[in-house]
């Protein structure tokens, strides 16, 4: 049975700039051709002050919040069983380039299925900005195969 008593753990926490560089580096990445995310012009036509962050770039931006050793151990969890099981996003308002983002994760669940082989963890993030304003909830499961 999965043990629950860590359920409200702070797992990460952290702030990060939105800096235009990266920005424009993880849209290429991920293959994004809307001209939005890295060019300005584009960008402000389109009604944004500058460069929007691309939405799953947030994600990327929180694991920089967080040691993964400790969060492992925290959850005791075997970094070599592990898998990425679910991801999700609730958007509140756009963040952009230029922003100073400010991240908290904390442990939301656990629970096991098929008898304790498979083991869950389920992280939820909420993002504000510089202006304390609320960005985002970001929530991932990991899947650990046990036994």
């Amino acid at each position: 049975m999965a043990d629950k008593s860590s359920i409200g753990t702070v797992m990460g926490a952290g702030t990060v700039e939105a800096e235009k560089g990266r920005l424009r580096f993880f849209a290429k990445a991920i293959g994004e051709t809307d001209p939005i995310y890295t060019d300005e012009a584009a960008a402000r036509d389109a009604g944004h002050r500058t460069l929007p962050v691309p939405p799953t770039f947030l994600m990327c931006m929180s694991s920089e919040t967080s040691d993964l050793a400790t969060r492992m151990k925290v959850l005791q969890m075997d970094l070599g069983r592990i898998l990425h099981a679910e991801q999700a996003f609730d958007y509140h308002r756009m963040a952009y380039a230029g922003d100073t983002l400010h991240f908290e994760t904390r442990l939301s669940d656990v629970y096991d299925k098929k008898g304790g082989a498979l083991h869950f963890a389920v992280m939820e993030t909420k993002v504000t900005n510089q202006n304390g304003e609320h960005v985002a909830d970001l929530r991932g499961t990991l899947v650990e195969r046990r036994g």
